[in-house]
Formats: structure tokens, C-alpha cells, sequence
């Protein structure tokens, strides 16, 4: 029985995720997955990085990357930055423009949360909350 509503649990959380992943989608303006916004986050944060790293860091394949990359490039998010003394060093970084996509992707995830857990109470939320500092303790092990 515990397994039971285990998984029913983890389905449920799925769920959860991929609805909002979809409206996240359908309600952002710009024609560009989670996947590219995750690399604009990281850029941000940790400025420009060989492709290589960043599929490492963020779990993709190589293969992935370079889409990810040559999209967000083509979309003028991102520029990859050339080694003036060896030319296959080649390093991605974030553009202004990206910046300003990042901060809205950002703003459009955070009102969609809002609306989300605005269903819950505060004891909810509060409850949620240790669940997961739990699960993400346990998962630091």
C-alpha cells in the first residue's frame, strides 16, 4: 500500500511540473523552451562557458548543447565569443538581449507559481515546505 501512494505521489508531482512547464510555454512570448532558459541562467549567473561545460553542469548531450546554443545564437540571446590565438576555444555568453529574455522567462515563472500555490493555505504551504527541505536534505547525503 505504501508504494502504492508513493507512486501516485510521484505521479502527481509530475504532473504538476509538466502542466506548468506547458502553460509556462504557451504563455511566454518568446518561441524558446526551458531548456534554453536554463542555459541563459546559467550564463547569467556564471558568465560565458565552453559548450561543453555547460552540457556537463545542466545534464545534456553534446548534441543538445549545440542545438540549444545555435538557437539561442540565431535569436541574438547569446554570441559565442572566438580565441583570437586558437579559434576552436570557443565560449558562449549571454547577449543584453538574453538578459532581457531571462528576466521575463523569470517573471512569467514566478506569476505562474503565484497562481498555482495561491490554492494553498499558509499551514499548506508551510508543510510543502518542510517536505521538500526534507527530501532535498536526504538527497544531499
Amino acid at each position: 500500500m505504501e508504494k502504492e501512494n508513493i507512486f501516485k505521489l510521484i505521479h502527481a508531482i509530475e504532473t504538476v511540473t509538466n502542466e506548468t512547464v506547458i502553460k509556462w510555454t504557451k504563455s511566454f512570448q518568446y518561441n524558446i523552451g526551458i531548456s534554453p532558459v536554463l542555459v541563459l541562467s546559467e550564463l547569467k549567473a556564471k558568465g560565458a562557458r565552453k559548450q561543453t561545460e555547460l552540457a556537463n553542469d545542466l545534464g545534456y548531450t553534446p548534441g543538445a548543447m549545440t542545438n540549444i546554443a545555435t538557437k539561442l545564437v540565431k535569436l541574438g540571446f547569446a554570441e559565442r565569443q572566438y580565441n583570437e590565438n586558437d579559434r576552436r576555444h570557443v565560449l558562449l555568453n549571454i547577449t543584453p538581449k538574453g538578459i532581457e529574455v531571462l528576466k521575463e522567462a523569470q517573471r512569467k515563472g514566478q506569476e505562474l507559481r503565484l497562481e498555482l500555490f495561491s490554492v494553498l493555505t499558509e499551514e499548506e504551504i508551510k508543510q510543502y515546505l518542510s517536505i521538500y527541505e526534507k527530501l532535498l536534505n536526504h538527497m544531499k547525503k
